[in-house]
This record gives C-alpha cells, structure tokens and sequence, in this order.
C-alpha cells in the first residue's frame, strides 16, 4: 500500500502533456485477440489497469513486445484459453473492470469465454446486462456461475442480428462490437455509444479489415468477416486527463498549458468548464489557462442556478463530475452536480465537506455546491481515494489546500494516471509518494 502526501497552496506554472486514453487502451488491447497478425498500438499509458490487461492477455498466449515507452506489439498467434481456469486468471480480472471486454473477440475467435466477476472502482453497481444480453443476442449462450462466481459464455453458432441496447453503455457496445466482426451475417446496434473511444476502436477494426458503418453515430452497422488482419493504430490523447488539468490549474490558480489535447475529441468539456467560469484559450492544439483568482458560475436564462450533468456522448462523461464538484467549491456562485449512472461515486463530498467545503448531498445522484470565491480556503486532510477519479478530485483539493494532506489507498489513482505525482511536481507541486 502506498500513500501521497501534499503540501498544498502553491501556484502551479508550465506544460502538462495527456497520456493516452486509458477507456480507449483496455478496448484496443482486447481487439488484437481477434486476429493472428501482429498488431502494433502507439501511444498506450503506462499505468496500472493497462498493465494489468497486457500481462492478462500475454498469459492467454499472445506474444509482447514492448518496442517504447508507449508503444507495443501484440500477436495472438495462439490462444491458451485453459488459462481462462486458472487462480491467477481469476485474480488479475477481479481487479481490473476491463477485463469484461475479453469476453467479446474470445467467443468471436474461440466460441467460448470465462470471466470472474470483475473489479475496479468502488463507485456503485455497475451490470453487465447490456454486455450479455447483446452477447445473447448473437446466439451466445450465458451463465453465472453461483458458486464459483463467474460467468461461462459459449457461442459457437452465432449470427448477426439487430440490437437495440438498453442503455448505451461504452464498454457494452465494445463488446458487441468486438464479437460482431468475426460473426457471419449482418449485425445492427441501435443505441450504441458514440464516445471518441468506440470511434477509435471501430476505425483500429476496420484498418483489420472489419466491415463496420455509422462510425460516430448511435447507430452501427457490422458485416462480420471470416478473418482480420494486423495494423498499426495510435491512441488518442485521454481528455478525462485534460479535463483533471483543467479543473486543477482552476482551483489552484494555476498557469498550465495542456499540449496535445486533441480539440476536435473534448467535445461538450471545455465547454461545461467555461460555465463555471473557467478561462480557456486553444492556441493551436494546446489549450492554455491562465492563473484565476475567480471564476463566476453562470446561472441558466430565467436566473435559476446551474446544473451540470453527464449524459451520453456527446454530453459530458460522467468520469468528470468528480472534478467538476471540487473546482465548483472555490468557484463564486452554486451549482447542482448531478451524477445520473453510479449511485456511490458522490459519497466521496463528506471528505471535501471536512475540509471545509460547503456542500449538500442532495441524494447518492445529486449534490449541490454553494462556492466560497476563496474566502475560506480548502483545509489540509487526511482521505482516502475510493475510486480513480473521486483520487484525482481529492489530489486537487489537497493541492489547493493549504498545509499537509495524506491521501491513502492511492493505488485506485495509479489505476487511471500514469506517475501523476512525477508530473506534476515537474510543474511545482509538491507530493511524496510514501510507501508503506
């Protein structure tokens, strides 16, 4: 176990560059099981949930080679699907929430997949039905085990057919997608995810040789293919780490440039920022924001207060209302943060409201945030990260915060931000990684 500890109330200054897009990795990395061609992806972020996806596949039998800092070859020449049994199988995949996504291209290439109830953030329910029941659909045969806690799924003699999805669910569609290519005849997803993300992996897929139309839209449409071939395929920059910066460099009336940030792919993020009254100016493809002593949240036409709410792309992901919620503390005005899909991922505010914070938990989905305008400055604490982006949240409370705080349990933060600690000292903070 490891801890950070901050010694905050210090002005940040200088360039932060975004890793890759970890949503985008765990879909991509799971893709190159659909073929025996070697596959090579650029820009992939070293951090602990990738990690843990690229030593789960090597012990099914693909063959590694990492050929930079950011950027590896995979070749699924062969599969050892009894590693799909084995104890260490079962560990890695209960830690790791994308291991759900092997489910796909194995029933696709192999007729037959095993995963253990999945892990990850702590952050509520999160089903599986929309994964299974468009798995199902095709033709697959699902079961959970009760006793040993996993799920078989069998398919071999699935077909394409037409999928309206309950809920459009990102890694679901993924899924679909990734069973669809390989599956004979014609597979139609309706209320699929549009989110850069499952962009990125359909365009990988058809660089394969996929038959895939409606790229960006709710609606796809898959001709599946006897077989696919190798590619070469780069990540985009994370904009889940853009948006952290963002709302860092806000709350710690910091000057920070984000290069590489990929405008044409934030969507509706620089946006909603701009509504609390966040400065932003894109020079080129870096965005910069100034050092802010106050940011003014807007109020709606008829004078009624804020709202920010996520929504399916291209509304605003719900991964970063965490970070929405603490700059709105310091931010002159209120706003109501309205988490709509995981009933624990506000629980996190009782820690900001000891550090001195004046917020409402309205209901596990809703909280509204009166702004102190920096009258009262965020208190150092002692916290504990309960999920990847409810830790960053807390990283820049504490970094705002003036004093020494001790986040634990950051191992949830490695889970999502490649070495943050590095990066950001590198532009004047100050946290010691401590390990126990």
């Amino acid at each position: 176990m490891a801890m950070f500890e901050i010694d905050g109330g210090v002005a940040l200054k200088g360039e932060l560059i975004p890793q890759g897009a970890k949503n985008e990795a765990l879909q991509v990395i799971c893709a190159t099981l659909l073929t025996r061609d070697c596959v090579t992806i650029h820009n992939i972020p070293d951090i602990l949930d990738v990690r843990n996806l690229i030593r789960l596949i090597g012990r099914l039998g693909v063959e590694i080679r990492q050929l930079s800092p950011t950027s590896w070859s995979f070749q699924a020449k062969e599969l050892d699907t009894d590693f799909m049994q084995s104890q260490e199988f079962r560990e890695i995949s209960t830690r790791l929430r994308g291991s759900v996504m092997l489910v796909g291209p194995l029933l696709a290439r192999h007729g037959e997949a095993l995963l253990p109830q999945p892990g990850g953030d702590k952050i509520g329910r999160r089903r599986l039905d929309t994964h299974f029941n468009g798995l199902a659909a095709l033709g697959a045969k699902i079961h959970f085990d009760t006793v040993h806690q996993h799920y078989y799924a069998k398919g071999e003699r699935m077909r394409g057919t037409y999928i309206l999805l309950d809920e459009a669910s990102v890694t679901g569609t993924a899924n679909i997608i990734l069973a669809a290519v390989l599956t004979p005849g014609e597979t139609t997803v309706y209320n699929a995810a549009c989110e850069p993300y499952v962009q990125q992996l359909c365009r990988m897929l058809t660089g394969m040789g996929a038959k895939i139309s409606g790229i960006g839209s709710n609606l796809l449409i898959i001709k599946g293919v006897d077989s696919l071939q190798g590619t070469e395929h780069t990540i985009l920059p994370d904009m889940i780490e853009t948006g952290s910066f963002i709302g860092l460099a806000a709350l710690t009336q910091s000057e920070i440039t984000i290069r590489n940030v990929r405008q044409d792919q934030l969507g509706i993020i620089p946006y909603s920022f701009q509504r609390l009254g966040i400065q932003l100016e894109f020079r080129g493809d870096d965005l910069f924001i100034p050092a802010q002593d106050h940011y003014v949240i807007e109020s709606f036409m008829d004078g009624s207060i804020m709202t920010i709410a996520d929504a399916p792309w291209p509304g605003l992901t719900p991964d970063l209302l965490s970070v929405f919620l603490v700059v709105a503390t310091q931010a002159r005005g209120s706003v109501l943060i309205h988490q709509k899909m995981f009933e624990s991922r506000l629980f996190f505010v009782d820690k900001l409201i000891d550090m001195g914070a004046q917020i409402i938990l309205c209901d596990p989905h809703r909280a509204t945030v009166i702004g102190l305008d920096r009258q009262h400055q965020l208190k150092p604490a002692t916290l504990i990260s309960p999920d990847i982006r409810a830790g960053v949240a807390l990283l820049i409370a504490a970094l705002s915060a003036e004093g020494t705080s001790i986040i634990h349990n950051i191992e949830q933060i490695d889970r999502g931000y490649q070495a943050i600690d590095q990066r950001l000292n590198s532009i004047g903070a100050h946290i010691r990684r401590i390990v126990d």
